[in-house]
């Protein structure tokens, strides 16, 4: 990469958009415009690097909700050539403590109603004394250029099985993301963001800040999920909301809330990733009068394929999560590396400037990850159809086997979800002595509904093939989930390995 390439577009929109509403901080109200925004980012470069002394290449961590002090942070942090870490607040302290001994930052910035006390060995600092501080700074001159393929962010993935591994983000993977979504998810510069989804996820920190800032748009930042808070907002005509992205459980909890009236909605779409889609649940949105855009991307690679904004398209491919967005790569290839056909199974790779350059300090784990010519090996499942539009059908490691014949347990949870009485599914396979392995259907019901596993068993008779049909269903109050609304279908597997040697069968 050239170092005089601009991945900065606060700095263009200072000049180019001046007096237009950048962000807004909807728990305290506070504005900025881009005029107001930037200078805001050169006082906060101001601090860090005179106050705190943080230099290029080092990293500034944050234990915080969101907030605006967040969004600033990283775009300081973007233009001195330092690396913004923001943590998942909600994990325990000997969780956070591995993580920052891991990142090593030079100042971690905290939020005491979240975050643990004394998980670091470096500098403190909460984030209202930071806002007080940027308040007061004079603003920054101007700064060497930073090459753009240095990283300026790491984005710890959920530790959905194992440590949580640190993924380097480059300032150009950040800018072809928003591109990326910015195509996919018609962004303009009316275009109207609510970010309330975790800002140490890639969904908050990159596709609902990144996108609308380099279109010169408008980020409203929400401390954080809930969803009658969100439900007013996204129906309130002074706030103007277009775009909005989460994971299709927040969707779901906006649905169940008392006061869910899409009908007032201004959306372009409800962008949805992060976990599967079921198509009864994109076509029952439809119903309601609301695009439900499901894609697919991960921390990795930010937006990668993406569902067109056409509510014909979304009917017909209702499952599918669209079309490989245009700065981007995708293969989809057989265990040997060679590329399958349309209609065929086998694991997603990409590539491009979104993608990642690897982890943090975690050489061994990034030769697995990426192949031997660059391309990243994402571990999901999938198969492209005639029209190029790609549906995931689960992830390799939670794919099993039974008589010889292939289980995508995504498949299965589709069929389930669109059982009336199913609020929340998640199928397994376990040991079998007859099948080698069989699935198994942890199951929620919604309130004041019904259904026995002879039932359950039924409707999947009637859908799916024999060996496709879980031998044992299970009905359980709620599923385990990250931070970030994925279900832990570690723990599901873990607990039926320890019940499995408790009972002396296999495991």
């Amino acid at each position: 990469m050239r170092e005089g390439m601009s991945y900065d577009p606060v700095a263009l929109h200072r000049n180019a958009r001046p007096g237009h509403l950048a962000c807004r901080d909807l728990a305290t109200g506070r504005a900025w415009s881009y005029a107001e925004l930037d200078a805001a980012i050169r006082r906060t470069v101001t601090v860090l690097a005179g106050t705190h002394g943080v230099a290029r290449g080092q990293r500034v961590a944050a234990l915080a909700r969101n907030s605006v002090e967040l969004l600033l942070l990283q775009q300081a942090t973007l233009r001195m050539g330092a690396i913004f870490v923001p943590l998942n607040w909600r994990l325990a302290a000997p969780e956070c403590r591995r993580i920052l001994q891991d990142c090593a930052p030079t100042l971690l910035v905290v939020d005491p109603a979240v975050a643990p006390d004394g998980v670091a060995d470096c500098r403190v600092e909460t984030v209202a004394a930071l806002a007080a501080a940027i308040a007061a700074a004079a603003p920054a001159g101007p700064l060497p250029p930073v090459p753009a393929d240095l990283p300026c962010l790491i984005l710890y993935t959920s530790g959905t099985s194992g440590v949580p591994k640190g993924v380097m983000l480059t300032g150009a993977n950040l800018f072809f993301t928003a591109v990326n979504f910015g195509v996919v998810g018609q962004v303009s510069e009316a275009s109207v963001f609510l970010c309330d989804a975790p800002m140490f996820h890639v969904i908050g920190m990159v596709t609902s800040v990144q996108s609308p800032l380099l279109r010169g748009a408008t980020v409203l930042v929400a401390p954080g999920f809930d969803p009658q808070v969100t439900n007013d907002g996204l129906a309130d005509p002074a706030l103007g909301v277009t775009h909005y992205f989460c994971v299709p459980q927040m969707a779901e909890a906006l649905r169940q809330a008392p006061n869910f009236r899409p009908e007032a909605w201004r959306l372009k779409a409800l962008f949805t990733g992060g976990a599967p889609n079921p198509p009864a649940n994109i076509r029952g949105w439809l119903k309601r009068g609301i695009r439900m855009v499901d894609g697919f991307g991960m921390t990795e690679t930010g937006t990668t394929i993406g569902m067109p904004i056409d509510t014909a398209l979304i009917d017909a491919k209702a499952g599918s999560v669209g079309l490989v967005a245009p700065a981007t790569r995708v293969r989809i290839v057989d265990p040997g590396g060679e590329d399958v056909a349309d209609g065929a199974v086998g694991e997603i790779l990409v590539a491009g400037p979104n993608v990642s350059p690897g982890y943090w300090g975690r050489p061994e784990e990034q030769a697995v990850a990426f192949t031997a010519d660059g391309w990243l090996r994402t571990g999901d499942l999938g198969c492209r159809d005639v029209d190029g539009f790609v549906f995931v059908v689960g992830r390799r490691k939670d794919m099993f086997i039974s008589g010889g014949e292939n289980v995508y347990p995504v498949e299965v949870e589709a069929v389930l979800a669109e059982h009336p009485a199913v609020e929340d599914v998640a199928v397994i396979g376990i040991a079998d002595l007859r099948w080698g392995e069989v699935g198994r259907a942890y199951v929620v019901l919604r309130p004041d509904q019904e259904a026995d596993p002879a039932e359950l068993h039924d409707h999947c008779a009637a859908r799916l093939a024999r060996y496709k049909i879980p031998k044992e269903f299970r009905i359980v109050a709620a599923l385990p989930r990250t931070a970030t609304g994925k279900i832990v279908k570690q723990r599901l597997r873990d607990e039926a390995r320890a019940e499995a040697a408790g009972a002396g069968g296999i495991i």
